[in-house]
């Protein structure tokens, strides 16, 4: 299969999840519209004031991120590669007369160049060209979506402006080692193998049955730096957590508010790791 065959089946996946999702106890959805703000303390604490600022968000799902960021006054723009999490986005941001755009493509449609993707942007579109942020953003289960972290880079380092940021929250790649029970290690730390699994439940809790294979990577906390390093940003800060601030992982329990460890390894793999670079 080529590159684009596998992120095609990933929106195919993605689109389903959508439909799951948007009704979920897990995203809660009404409480979003209510006013609650769905980011988590780590974010909200190591991002800092986005008032006035304008931000990027990457792999926005159905953008409840983006919309909490532009709650606090941010100039937002959230991308993504499923058309149903973009519909449903725009769809929650003109209900609740928010001023976030949302773009539906992949990650790699963003480089300046356009080399590495197999379409452009769709016309009305464009991001403003390079130098357009303040903040580049992106959380939580996205760079394993992607083969290639050097464009990924790339994208951010061309659509930051000078002296802007780039900040992630990200699932640990340890995590990810193991099979989805926890029992033992399954797949390797860094990027030697795709990561094939079909008929998966969704990590909401869900019943729903999500049909079709997905395609995934995982990325070594080298290959993290390095391809931002190369890409000619300047690392501020690394942060790792041995909790996730999400109940999405089979097998786990919450010790404290908001902290999910996985049964048995309490504090003792990491979990979640954060980091911001500067342009």
């Amino acid at each position: 299969m080529s590159v684009n065959e596998y992120f095609e089946a990933n929106r195919n996946l993605w689109n389903q999840r959508t439909a799951v999702h948007k009704d979920s106890v897990f995203y809660d959805l009404a409480g979003f519209k209510t006013g609650a703000n769905v980011l988590t303390p780590i974010e909200l604490k190591e991002i800092g004031d986005v008032k006035d600022k304008s931000l990027l968000h990457l792999q926005c799902h159905f953008g409840m991120d983006t919309m909490s960021f532009s709650r606090m006054g941010a100039r937002c723009v959230g991308v993504d590669l499923s058309d149903e999490a973009i519909k449903l986005a725009r769809e929650i941001n003109d209900e609740l007369k928010l001023d976030a755009k949302f773009i539906c493509c992949n990650v790699y449609d963003l480089l300046l160049d356009n080399r590495h993707s197999a379409k452009v942007l769709p016309v009305g579109e464009d991001l403003g060209g390079a130098g357009a942020f303040d903040i580049v953003f992106t959380s939580y289960g996205t760079v394993g979506w992607l083969p290639d972290l050097d464009p990924w880079a790339k994208v951010i380092a061309e659509r930051l402006k000078p002296g802007g940021f780039f900040y992630m929250a990200e699932f640990h790649p340890v995590v990810w080692m193991f099979d989805d029970d926890f029992t033992h290690i399954k797949y390797y730390y860094d990027n030697k193998e795709i990561i094939v699994m079909e008929d998966q439940p969704t990590y909401t809790g869900d019943k729903n049955e999500i049909t079709g294979k997905e395609y995934s990577w995982n990325h070594s906390i080298s290959e993290v730096l390095n391809a931002l390093i190369n890409a000619g940003l300047k690392i501020e800060f690394f942060n790792e957590y041995t909790f996730s601030p999400y109940a999405n992982f089979k097998n786990s329990v919450e010790t404290e508010p908001g902290k999910w460890h996985i049964k048995g390894m309490e504090g003792k793999i990491p979990m979640v790791y954060s980091l911001r670079a500067r342009k």
